[in-house]
Order: C-alpha cells, then sequence, then structure tokens
C-alpha cells in the first residue's frame, strides 16, 4: 500500500551528503522564527533564538532515521510528508515546522534540488497535457474515498460532511475550538449550516429538480430531499453510493433521491434541461484543467435555460501562486491524485468563455478561514477514536494495512493532511471558493 522504504535502495554517503547540503540551506534560509533539529549528532539551532520567546514561530524536529535527510534531499515537500509518515522524526506541533516554512519559504527555496526539479517538471506537465480521463477518475475515487466507511464515520459529522464547515458565533467562530475548547454537536451545527447555505444559494425551492455532482455519503441530497427537491446526485465512489443509498432508504426519501454511479460525463439524454439546480461541493478539484470547459458545458446542458441557478465549492489556489502546471504533491500523492486547484478569477474565466455568457456572477465567497478550525475538529475526532475496534474495522476494508508498519503510516498520513491543509488555509497560502452562478435576468428576490 504505502513503499516508503529508502534505506534499501539508498547508498549512506547519499544521506551523509543530503544532511550536508540541507544543513547547509537551513542556516542562511530560515531568517524568521526558529528550527531546532535533533539527530545523532547532537542539537542544531536555526534562526535566531531569541524570536523562540517571542511571537515568531518556533518548531523542534527530532530525527530518529537517517532517511529523513535523503527523502528531503530527493523529493522536498514531498519528501517531508513522506519521512513524516514513515515516522523518521518526531515533533510536538507538526503545524509549527508548516509555518516556519511559509515564513520562509523563499529563502528555502535551494532546498529543491536538481532531482526534485526534474520530478516537478515532469509531474506538472502530466498532470496538464493528461488531466482526469474517465479510468483515472475511477481509480482516484477508489484512492481517495473507498477505503473505508468506517473510517471516515470516526473523524466526520455524524451527517458525514467531508467539507469545510461553516462556523458563526453559535459555536464560537472560527477560533472557537481554540478560545473555549471544542464541543460536542458544533461540528454538526456548522456543517448543518453549511448544506443549508449551498441549498439557499441553490434557489431550489419544494418541487425543483437538483442535480448534484459529488455525493459524497448523501447529506446534502438527503437535506434537499428532504425539502422537497426531486434530486439525482452523482458518485463514482461504489462504498459511497452504498452507506448514501442505505441514508437514504432509512430517511423514506428512496422515490426522491437518486444515486447514479456515474461520471458527469455520461449524462443521459433526458437530463438535458432538466435542472432548476446544480451543486458540486469540493469535487471540482477532481475535475482537472483540461476538462474544466467539458464541466462548464455540461452544467449548462443540464439547467433550464431560465431561472437556474449552479453552486460550486472547492479548494483553490490564490492568484498570487496559480499556475496551470500543478506539480505531484503531497496531497496529489496521497489524498487527492491528478486533482487541479483553480483560483478564484480562472475558475470565472473558464466559465464564460465555454458557456458564452448563458451564466452570470451571483457571488463569489471565500469559506477558507472556516477551514483551520474543520480540520482540528476532524483531527480531534480521529484520535479520539482510533483504538482498536477501529483498526480492526479498517484492517478489514483494506488487508493491506496488515503489512509491516503499514497502519501507522495510512494513520500518519492523515494527521499529516490535518496540520498540512489547516496551516495553509489559516495563511491564505491556500482558499477555498464557493462560486454562485445564474442564469441571465434571474433574480433572487422581488426588489421593486
Amino acid at each position: 500500500m504505502l513503499n516508503l522504504n529508502v534505506s534499501n535502495h539508498i547508498s549512506p554517503s547519499l544521506g551523509s551528503y543530503a544532511r550536508s547540503q540541507i544543513i547547509s540551506v537551513l542556516s542562511t534560509g530560515i531568517v524568521v522564527g526558529r528550527l531546532e533539529i535533533k539527530d545523532s549528532t547532537g542539537v542544531l539551532e536555526f534562526g535566531d533564538p531569541a524570536e523562540s520567546k517571542s511571537t515568531r514561530h518556533s518548531a523542534s524536529i527530532l530525527v530518529v532515521n537517517h532517511d529523513f535527510w535523503t527523502r528531503i534531499y530527493l523529493a522536498h515537500d514531498l519528501g517531508f510528508a513522506e519521512a513524516y509518515m514513515a515516522a523518521d522524526f518526531h515533533t510536538p506541533d507538526l503545524k509549527q515546522i508548516f509555518q516556519v516554512w511559509l515564513d520562509n519559504r523563499k529563502t528555502l527555496s535551494p532546498l529543491s534540488t536538481m532531482f526534485d526539479r526534474v520530478r516537478y517538471i515532469i509531474s506538472s506537465l502530466s498532470n496538464r497535457l493528461f488531466g482526469q480521463t474517465l479510468s483515472k477518475s475511477v481509480e482516484n475515487v477508489v484512492i481517495s474515498y473507498d477505503c473505508s466507511n468506517v473510517f471516515f464515520k470516526a473523524f466526520l459529522s455524524e451527517d458525514m460532511m467531508y467539507s469545510c464547515a461553516l462556523w458563526t458565533e453559535e459555536e464560537g467562530g472560527i477560533r472557537g475550538d481554540l478560545e473555549n475548547g471544542s464541543l460536542p454537536g458544533q461540528l454538526e451545527a456548522a456543517q448543518t449550516r453549511k448544506i443549508q447555505h449551498l441549498l439557499n444559494k441553490s434557489r431550489v425551492r419544494s418541487g425543483d429538480r437538483l442535480l448534484e455532482v459529488g455525493t459524497g455519503w448523501g447529506a446534502l441530497s438527503i437535506a434537499a430531499g428532504k425539502a422537497g427537491c426531486t434530486v439525482d446526485t452523482l458518485t463514482l465512489s461504489v462504498e459511497q453510493k452504498k452507506m448514501a443509498d442505505e441514508r437514504i432508504l432509512a430517511a423514506g426519501l428512496q422515490d426522491r433521491v437518486k444515486v447514479h454511479l456515474m461520471d458527469y460525463r455520461n449524462l443521459p439524454p433526458d437530463f438535458e434541461h432538466a435542472f432548476d439546480g446544480f451543486i458540486a461541493c469540493e469535487m471540482f478539484e477532481a475535475v482537472g484543467l483540461k476538462h474544466h470547459a467539458e464541466f462548464f458545458k455540461m452544467m449548462d446542458w443540464a439547467l433550464k435555460r431560465d431561472r437556474a441557478a449552479a453552486v460550486i465549492t472547492a479548494t483553490s489556489q490564490p492568484e498570487f501562486r496559480y499556475s496551470e502546471y500543478q506539480a505531484t504533491d503531497y496531497g496529489r500523492r496521497y489524498q487527492w491524485p491528478n486533482t487541479f486547484l483553480p483560483s478564484a478569477t480562472s475558475f470565472l474565466e473558464t466559465v464564460q468563455r465555454s458557456t458564452q455568457g448563458r451564466f452570470v456572477v451571483d457571488s463569489v465567497e471565500d469559506h477558507g478561514p472556516h477551514y483551520p478550525r474543520t480540520l482540528r475538529e476532524w483531527g480531534r475526532r480521529l484520535e479520539a477514536s482510533w483504538n482498536s475496534d477501529l483498526i480492526d474495522a479498517v484492517l478489514k476494508d483494506q488487508p493491506t494495512l496488515k503489512e509491516g508498519d503499514n497502519v501507522n503510516i495510512f494513520k500518519r498520513k492523515w494527521q499529516y493532511m490535518y496540520a498540512y491543509a489547516e496551516a495553509g488555509f489559516a495563511r491564505a497560502y491556500t482558499s477555498a471558493y464557493c462560486w454562485t452562478l445564474v442564469r441571465p435576468e434571474y433574480v433572487a428576490a422581488l426588489c421593486d
């Protein structure tokens, strides 16, 4: 499942060389904050020691396997992620390491070696030119979502929403968990608010027909069905469809909500101009740049020609670092293969080119500040749920995790994701936008 062993393939001399090169870069590259690294030779300190008592970020690393240095030298940030998953090092606060890197990312750029730059170029070209084919989409869904329904239940809210929640002062706001602690039911309340917000933005009412691309475990489609809508929802995940069907049946909505094991590129002819509303919640990342225009044309084809609305949310890149060439990193290698993150403006430009003015922009919202708390809540829940019963259930669903240390690597992969994504969203290095598009002259409410 996860082959992270480099010791059997790399000579010890490369490890020593990698260590010396990395230390050289860190010595001049940490100019803001502080980093302490302990390994078998002693303690190394980088940055200003005085800043450990200031408001600047301070991080520490205990290296327990010499492979740590080799991984970073050969694969930079991806190598660091793999070193964490392989337990080559320990740290009391993984997020602090990301904070120090974000503070110093320009001066630490020499950490990217020739090996890493070649990998970067090849993977970014591959992602740009080939994108998400139908076969790749199915394979990637299996990797991302079919690992174990029991595992996802261990950290998600009761409704199984795997997307950014929306927090208000009722839960203490986006920092409420840090200032007042996390209370039972708060994640559920914030996710219910997110679902209702998306339904409100789509303007669907009782009797309307909604097309959802990306079922998840059925939370949004069930809520729409309860509101009186007829829903067709698409997924490529066999495991998600199975659970969504069970939950729809339990809610008595089987005549109103239908889950299709289907790609958006294979919609049946009777879907043409049949829908009042369209929602895609955090699945657009998996479409791939090559297929963005095709996706928007499908949306245009499926929605009614008049008085219809579309709501799409997605993790995105801010304009200052947006590129059409996005290389394989930790997220694309281990969590969401081949994903492509749009920027707020690139998204809208492609909509207009693809649909030739048949949609107007109703609103663009940045939900990014709400994501760090969502990720912290997921992390706490997984930690609280990680016991022998959960491990047995995960191993039953994924027998390959029984090999070696794979089950612990699997857990650390998710712990890494929570901290990695939290730091990115908290610093606006990564965004999460919600775009609402409507047919021309479709006013939200009477105003005269």
